[in-house]
C-alpha cells in the first residue's frame, strides 16, 4: 500500500518538526537577552547601575551633620511660640464657631 507508507512520513515529518520546534523553545529560555550581549566585539561592557539598598548595613552610620544642635534657650523660644499660634488658632476657630451658630 503506497498510500499508508506516505501517511507515515507525513506523521514522521509532523512529529520531528514537533520535536525540533519544542526543543528550540526550551533551550530558547537558556539563552541571555540581547541587551547582555557585547556588540562587534565591543570589549568594554556597560555595567548596569546598581539600585540603592532598601536598608542601611547593620554598622553603616549616617554622615555627620553640618549644623549644630539647638541651644535649649532656641528650643523653648521656638515651643514657645508654636503654643502661641495654636492658642490664636484655636481662639480664632472658636470665635468663627460662635456666630455661625446664633444664626
Amino acid at each position: 500500500m503506497p498510500g499508508a507508507n506516505g501517511g507515515d512520513r507525513g506523521h514522521r515529518r509532523a512529529g520531528l518538526a514537533a520535536a525540533v520546534l519544542l526543543a528550540g523553545l526550551c533551550l530558547g529560555g537558556c539563552s541571555i537577552s540581547l541587551s547582555d550581549m557585547p556588540l562587534m566585539g565591543a570589549s568594554d561592557k556597560v555595567e548596569k547601575p546598581k539600585e540603592a539598598e532598601a536598608f542601611p548595613a547593620v554598622n553603616d552610620l549616617p554622615a555627620n551633620r553640618d549644623e549644630a544642635v539647638l541651644a535649649p534657650a532656641e528650643r523653648n523660644k521656638i515651643e514657645q511660640e508654636l503654643i502661641a499660634a495654636r492658642e490664636r488658632q484655636a481662639n480664632a476657630n472658636a470665635s468663627a464657631a460662635k456666630p455661625a451658630a446664633a444664626k
